[in-house]
């Protein structure tokens, strides 16, 4: 995107974000959006270790 252009945000799209992050200080919006990220990225690592324990206890059983 060249300097100075600036990007079109669809109001629907501002009033969303307005209410999520409208009381918090500029610092406070970015920490959240990180703890978010982090939290996906945690809530993937559960969901794949609790798939392979899976297969680690079918394969203890005999059931492959």
């Amino acid at each position: 995107m060249a300097k100075g252009t600036k990007r079109y945000t669809p109001e629907q799209t501002y009033y969303r974000w307005r209410k999520e992050y409208g009381g918090l200080q500029v610092d406070q919006a970015r920490r959240l959006k990180e703890l978010e990220q982090e939290n996906a990225k945690l809530k993937r690592l559960v969901a794949e270790l609790s798939l392979d324990k899976l297969v680690l206890k079918d394969i203890a059983s005999g059931n492959f």
